[in-house]
């Protein structure tokens, strides 16, 4: 069995003339990655992989919610491949990743984030918000060969707020 945390990266600010890969996190950014990371801490299994876009606001999304979960950094990597909108690159990564690997937690954007869910996923949701979380579990044991998984979580910041 595989199981696959995908998490939005929180609310960026388009305040400051930067690329945009070098958007930073909001104020409300930083406080719901907060929120997502606290509520998180008693719902996830252990994390063997973790992997983050290098976009600033994903990698400053991914270091809140991994420090609240109290996961070792040493699981922790950067993947250029999930900076991506579309979706293929992202199922590339999750389905390359090493079948030794049973838990991925991984941080990006949307559309792909999005299309994810809706691909891989048991249910269709119209957008995974900014810091939205959602766990899928899947029978397979390769994951190459995953397919449609059965979403076991669902969270999203404005509900706990």
């Amino acid at each position: 069995m595989k199981t696959l945390y995908i998490i939005r990266h929180a609310k960026s600010s388009w305040d400051y003339d930067v690329p945009d890969d070098q958007r930073p996190l909001s104020n409300r950014g930083l406080r719901d990655a907060e929120l997502i990371g606290k509520h998180l801490k008693t719902l996830v299994k252990p994390i063997d992989l973790v992997l983050s876009s290098p976009a600033e606001r994903a990698y400053k999304t991914s270091q809140i919610v991994l420090d609240n979960l109290s996961i070792d950094k040493s699981v922790f990597r950067l993947e250029p491949d999930l900076y991506d909108f579309g979706g293929n690159k992202v199922l590339e990564v999750i389905k390359n990743c090493k079948n030794e690997i049973n838990t991925l937690l991984i941080f990006g954007h949307n559309h792909a984030f999005t299309s994810i869910v809706n691909l891989l996923g048991d249910q269709s949701i119209d957008n995974l918000p900014t810091a939205g979380a959602v766990g899928i579990e899947f029978e397979e044991e390769q994951w190459d060969q995953i397919s449609v998984g059965k979403i076991f979580l669902m969270v999203f910041p404005k509900s706990l707020r």
